[in-house]
């Protein structure tokens, strides 16, 4: 299979950045999967999963929104965060998780629902993501 370079940028570090042959994102439409030769797009993410293939073995990192831009042979993800599964605090993810569950419970006049739905959302991710092997 043919590689190309995936980076995956976050506002505090370079993330990932190697050859791959190929990458799988959670776009606004549904998943995307990424091949060499792939048509140009760039296109927003929805707090998911990256599944990144290497020498036939899967990657997996969990990210918030972002977007994702594919120019001739490389892939850019930018996102606001990205972690591999041994890097979760998992008890951290578990306690946001029950804090969003009890805003979006209680329902109180001035609670951002919509933030409170995000920080649902991204600590579950972060609980899945947590539970992936990666490969050595």
């Amino acid at each position: 299979m043919s590689n190309f370079h995936l980076d995956i940028v976050t506002p505090d570090n370079l993330f990932f950045s190697d050859k791959v042959e190929m990458v799988i994102v959670r776009g606004i439409d549904g998943d995307l999967a990424v091949l060499k030769g792939r048509a140009p797009i760039t296109t927003p993410l929805r707090i998911g999963k990256v599944r990144v293939f290497q020498e036939g073995k899967e990657r997996v990192a969990a990210i918030s929104d972002g977007y994702v831009s594919v120019q001739d042979d490389k892939v850019t993800i930018v996102t606001e965060s990205a972690e591999w599964p041994d890097d979760i605090d998992i008890e951290r993810a578990k306690s946001a998780k029950e804090r969003a569950e009890k805003r979006l419970k209680d329902r109180r006049d001035n609670i951002d629902i919509h933030r409170a739905e995000l920080a649902l959302h991204r600590a579950i991710n972060r609980i899945e993501v947590s539970q992936i092997k990666k490969f050595d």
